[in-house]
């Protein structure tokens, strides 16, 4: 199998789906922290927003200019992250680095929709793009931590 068709099924009808229905896709208003993440290698950004009371994520926006594979893994962040704490999300992050570069398990529950993404770890050009929803997140949630807003 040559590498483009395995490329094209990467791009699974799951994985676009979740790429044309990205929730949260709209930027905050008064935010406590925001966090803009770049991709260098293929220029994917991802600009996070959150609102954090009593340690947990309660508001949250997006503005996603990524492949669809970094659409996708912003669509699966936003379906879970109302209600996450600083903790949750750095597990998620780690536990999604870890299945893409070293082959672990997809994160555990409710980051399980990234199981679509499995495919993806045989790409690696494709994985900083991929985590930019979770990284900006977490750094978000630090940043909003440390104010006097959460």
């Amino acid at each position: 199998m040559s590498a483009e068709t395995d490329l094209i099924k990467l791009y699974s009808g799951r994985i676009l789906a979740l790429a044309a229905d990205i929730p949260h896709h709209r930027r905050l208003t008064a935010p406590h922290a925001t966090i803009k993440r770049r991709a260098p290698l293929c220029g994917s950004t991802v600009t996070v927003d959150v609102e954090v009371e009593d340690g947990c994520i309660t508001a949250f926006g997006q503005d996603v200019k990524a492949c669809a594979l970094g659409q996708a893994a912003a669509a699966v962040t936003g379906n879970a992250v109302i209600g996450r704490s600083l903790k949750e999300m750095e597990q998620a992050r780690d536990a999604m680095r870890e299945m893409l570069k070293n082959g672990g398990p997809v994160p555990a529950a409710p980051f399980d929709g990234f199981e679509v993404l499995h495919p993806a770890r045989e790409y690696k050009n494709r994985h900083a793009s991929i985590l930019l929803s979770l990284e900006a997140t977490v750094e978000a949630m630090h940043q909003a931590l440390q104010s006097d807003c959460a």
